[in-house]
């Protein structure tokens, strides 16, 4: 348990799987970790945790599980969604309010889930959030230098889409045949500049610019300032037209750009769930700091479901701890803000398969969503 050292003012927000089936459906908080040890989605059991380090919560996250599209005959399924916010939360509170009700619209007019239609939902959702910086533009221009990380999964008809712009991660563990031993088997692509064939890709979108990737205090940055190379929001970096007072110094470049320098583009893969698969860990890049896929994927395999996502939290802050050469016990004591010299904003949702229900077609039941830590609002008094 993660000790009370700064009130927060979290506020869950969760419809649906109720008491029935035992347990808090909204959710706990212990301090600055907010959890729910175990759930129910269409397709099985689901874990969730959630421990904040920055100032403001900057992770948000949601799991829906029911319909998803608009329409009341569309597929069931379960919705996944990890969204790691940087420069502050405005754009990971938009995707997490915005994504998926843009995803059952586009699935409602195109009469089911497909890769094109979460192409759509997150275009939609990076549009609308560019048209939101501009029109707070006056009033509000340092949401130009807000963005956000998103990692999405959808578990519909026996298939697992999965698309992400950024650096969060998403891990099957998949039972070996012929063995228990359970494999760690990374499905997402990631974009970030410390990856070699990242900045390869960003030097052949940008052939003309010889500083598009600079390696500054040792980590690779897009034009020496971000870490990522696709996000939702950062729109100083897709628009010229935000690259000038009065957005803050530090975030404006000294030559003007003509095509953004960022992209939205998600990458999208389709893996067909079989009865091997054992479950999923969605999480932003603060665990995987820490911990590696094997690592997370044997915690999750050797202990029970109920807390697992908590269990994996606690796993990467004695990682921080050590790393720091300080006991967890006092990492713990350590407030937000100052936290975050230690670790990141970690967000953990672990999704269990249950091969019976993929089976069949999943039942009409009341909808499910949940929201990871809820809306979190600056810290009252220590």
């Amino acid at each position: 348990m993660l000790e009370k050292m700064v009130k927060s003012c979290w506020k869950p927000s969760v419809v649906g799987d109720g008491s029935r089936r035992g347990g808090d459906a909204s959710g706990s908080v212990d301090g600055l970790l907010w959890y729910k040890d175990l759930g129910h989605h269409v397709h099985g059991e689901f874990s969730m945790a959630v421990i904040q380090a920055n100032s403001l919560l900057e992770d948000q996250s949601q799991l829906e599980s029911g319909p998803l599209s608009s329409a009341g005959s569309g597929p069931q399924g379960t919705f996944v969604g990890v969204y790691d916010g940087h420069g502050g939360t405005e754009a990971s509170r938009f995707v997490n309010d915005n994504l998926f009700r843009n995803l059952k619209r586009y699935a409602s007019v195109h009469q089911g889930i497909s890769e094109n239609v979460i192409r759509k939902a997150f275009s939609a959702t990076e549009e609308d959030f560019l048209s939101l910086v501009k029109n707070l533009w006056l009033s509000k221009p340092q949401i130009a230098s807000a963005g956000s990380c998103c990692l999405v999964g959808i578990i519909c008809n026996g298939l697992l889409y999965v698309a992400n712009v950024g650096d969060s991660r998403v891990v099957l563990g998949q039972t070996e045949r012929g063995s228990r031993e359970v494999t760690a088997i990374q499905l997402s692509a990631e974009h970030n500049a410390s990856i070699k064939s990242v900045r390869e890709e960003l030097h052949s979108m940008h052939p003309h610019d010889p500083q598009i990737v600079v390696l500054k205090h040792k980590v690779w940055r897009v034009k020496g300032l971000i870490q990522v190379s696709r996000s939702i929001g950062d729109a100083y970096l897709k628009k010229a037209e935000f690259n000038r007072e009065p957005l803050l110094p530090r975030f404006r470049l000294p030559e003007p750009f003509f095509k953004p320098i960022l992209s939205s583009e998600p990458s999208i893969s389709v893996h067909k769930l079989r009865p091997e698969d054992q479950f999923l860990i969605f999480a932003s890049d603060g665990l995987w700091e820490h911990l590696s896929n094997q690592e997370a994927v044997n915690i999750v395999s050797n202990y029970p479901r109920n807390g697992i996502a908590r269990m994996l939290v606690k796993a990467a802050l004695q990682e921080a701890a050590k790393k720091r050469e300080m006991r967890y016990a006092d990492l713990k004591k350590i407030e937000t803000g100052v936290r975050r010299h230690f670790h990141d904003d970690i967000t953990v949702v672990v999704v269990f398969i249950d091969p019976t229900s993929m089976a069949r077609s999943p039942r009409h039941s009341s909808p499910l969503s949940i929201r990871g830590g809820g809306v979190v609002l600056a810290p009252t008094n220590f």
